[in-house]
């Protein structure tokens, strides 16, 4: 757990071109909580984890970087059983073996596949017959999936859709979906196809609430910014860039982000679920954002280094359906508070059924005929932006 916490900069030397006498530097250890530009976040994890205990909790994505934190703090409040859905194979095996050397006595189940595959999954809903479902699986990386965007739409919003039909079916008591703040007014497919897990979930709770759909099932979304030390996350690549002498690459230098920690949004995601009662979208205070270059600053300082003296800063430009600024909808106008001063709610208008068929219709057309997937997605969205779009408006509201 402790190297998902801290980023660990060994003493080494560094391979440097000659240009300084930089060659043989100690890089001190960099806490990711001095990144944070506020204290850490703490939730009583206590008070969920009756909600937890004896049951049989299913969480996809168990082997990344929150899906793999989450198991660990499940796995405290001993549920009856685990049963744990990755397509990462080395990594599942890694939950795998920490599972039996630290909880022995919870029965779990690590399945490698895709939540694409409805039959498996189907067949994985009959036999375990989970009680609560975490669904943290998803593509996350914005330019790789502007370069895929039919995989984006496959394994986002078809594996959603796959997994929160199934848990109607086998009675699920909640299914809580992991979203990112990149769901807001997006500008790209990965963003887009979050935006449409969250329509599709809470149209799906509205519809059982109406007696349209039977089922018992309670759905919850949770949005939260970008998670310091996650796997392909800037602070890994920072800290390679320097472990090698630079330069560090930031995309653009007023490009903005809003970060909590891996155990915090872990613990997030868990606690919605034990105060979800009816398809709510819950929002987390996450302070100010963070400027990207003031993070690379602040870690070359951390290490014992001086930003433009020991380590230089290069600007490489935005990346492929990326915007400056990230959005949380942290407007009070539009939240309610919750028992937790630091999550809220997002007082949102589910669609109808018929309008989320719809829009699912398009999308799959689209994919299955070849068609421009990123169209299809901006038609569906009503809150699309480009990339463009969205940093004029930021600039206009300064």
């Amino acid at each position: 757990i402790e190297e998902n916490i801290h980023i660990h900069m060994m003493p080494q030397s560094y391979e440097w071109d000659g240009k300084s006498d930089l060659n043989h530097v100690m890089l001190k250890e960099v806490e990711i909580e001095d990144l944070l530009p506020r204290e850490k976040i703490e939730i009583d994890m206590d008070k969920v984890g009756g909600m937890l205990t004896g049951k049989r909790i299913l969480i996809t994505g168990a082997a990344g970087s929150i899906g793999s934190e989450m198991v660990r703090q499940v796995a405290v409040y001993h549920p009856k059983e685990l049963i744990l859905i990755d397509q990462a194979e080395t990594p599942m095996h890694d939950v795998r073996l920490y599972m039996a050397k630290n909880h022995p006595d919870i029965q779990t189940q690590t399945i490698v596949t895709t939540i694409c595959n409805p039959t498996r999954m189907e067949e994985v809903y009959k036999q375990f017959r989970p009680e609560y479902v975490f669904h943290a699986a998803a593509y996350k990386h914005v330019p790789m999936m502007e370069d895929n965007p039919s995989e984006a739409v496959q394994n986002n919003i078809y594996g959603t859709r796959v997994m929160a039909d199934l848990a109607v079916k086998y009675g699920t008591k909640k299914f809580v979906m992991v979203s990112t703040d990149k769901a807001v007014n997006p500008t790209n497919v990965m963003g887009c196809s979050k935006r449409i897990c969250e329509i599709y979930v809470q149209s799906l709770d509205k519809a059982i609430k109406a007696g349209e759909v039977e089922g018992v099932t309670q759905f919850v979304t949770t949005r939260f910014g970008n998670v310091l030390g996650s796997n392909g996350s800037v602070i890994p690549i920072f800290r390679e860039q320097i472990r090698k002498g630079g330069p560090i690459t930031v995309t653009h230098p007023d490009i903005i982000r809003y970060f909590m920690t891996i155990p915090e949004a872990s613990q997030l995601v868990i606690h919605a679920g034990a105060m979800a009662k009816r398809g709510e979208l819950f929002v987390l205070d996450m302070g100010k954002p963070i400027k990207i270059y003031d993070l690379a600053v602040n870690m070359i300082r951390l290490s014992g280094l001086e930003p433009g003296e020991d380590i230089q800063i290069k600007e490489i430009g935005l990346r492929p359906g990326e915007k400056l600024f990230e959005e949380l909808l942290m407007k009070t106008e539009q939240l309610d508070r919750t028992e937790n001063d630091m999550i809220f709610v997002e007082r949102d208008t589910p669609y109808t059924r018929e309008e989320v068929d719809e829009k699912l219709r398009i999308l799959m057309d689209a994919v299955r005929n070849h068609q421009n997937v990123h169209e299809a997605v901006a038609k569906v969205v009503p809150t699309f932006l480009t990339p463009e779009q969205a940093n004029q408006n930021a600039e206009n509201s300064e």
